[in-house]
């Protein structure tokens, strides 16, 4: 599907596709569905409403991105006896810790400049600690996703706050991709040249089974010699999560569902 997209120049629909796919709107669909078939096929009708409206409910709650995220996150989250072993090993190879965006802001008015939005604020938090750990130089790659044409590179302004905030300058800086493929065929070239051959990939553990596909492939297209680490990040620990906190609706549970089926759905189109 994604190269369907990219065939037909369409790769600027993708951001619309996948917000009619993401609930609400299949739920609201369904609902008008049932409100038209009402009078004429009055069973199947209210099948369809008690369908949507339960639906509706668990696509809010934190038990359905608990199931949806199982199989997203190839690896658990980095121990620290796993990062005293990478560093230990890293005389025998060239490790860079590379760092996916997840969106930019334009303008956060109270910096009065364009900013991080928090989920790239987060990775690029994690990368930063992680390669201070190893002693490895840091990429991050990202630049205007297809909803946001109007926006700065994602790498231009997480160079700044790396280097401004954090005191640490990007080793590399990507900032013409546009998604998640784009991230790997971009990045992998650059590293390449260097003569890498370990990366630590950062992103949230439910992006990272698709990250990892994406940066895998392109290794291999381009007969690069290089282990792909998953350093995932953001893991949620449900042991921590009462019953009831589990199966009643919240802001948390809205935007994990979403954001697993949106990688469910990457997965699926080959995205």
């Amino acid at each position: 599907m994604n190269d369907f997209f990219s065939t037909f120049g369409l790769l600027e629909w993708k951001p619309w596709v996948a917000a009619m796919l993401l609930p609400p709107v299949p739920l609201l669909g369904m609902l008008l569905l049932a409100w038209w078939w009402q009078r004429r096929r009055p069973a199947l009708s209210t099948l369809l409403l008690m369908v949507a409206v339960v639906a509706l409910w668990f696509s809010q709650c934190q038990v359905t991105g608990m199931l949806l995220e199982r199989q997203l996150s190839p690896s658990p989250s980095l121990s620290a006896q796993r990062i005293a072993d990478l560093r230990r090993g890293s005389g025998d190879a060239r490790t860079a810790v590379v760092v996916l965006g997840g969106g930019v802001r334009a303008l956060a008015s109270e910096y009065g400049e364009s900013h991080l939005e928090n989920i790239s604020m987060e990775r690029l938090h994690y990368g930063l600690w992680l390669a201070r750990q190893l002693q490895a130089p840091v990429l991050f790659s990202g630049g205007a996703g297809w909803a946001q044409a109007d926006h700065p590179a994602e790498a231009t302004v997480a160079a700044r706050i790396a280097s401004r905030d954090y005191g640490r300058n990007l080793r590399w800086v990507e900032g013409d991709s546009r998604d998640t493929r784009g991230n790997a065929h971009l990045s992998l070239p650059l590293l390449q040249k260097d003569g890498i051959t370990q990366v630590l990939l950062v992103t949230h553990g439910s992006h990272m089974r698709r990250a990892q596909r994406a940066f895998e492939a392109e290794a291999q297209r381009l007969a690069m010699a290089v282990k792909i680490v998953p350093a995932p990040m953001g893991l949620v620990a449900d042991r921590h999560l009462s019953g009831l906190q589990r199966w009643v609706p919240s802001a948390e549970g809205n935007l994990r569902v979403r954001q697993a089926l949106r990688e469910w759905i990457g997965l699926a189109s080959g995205a």
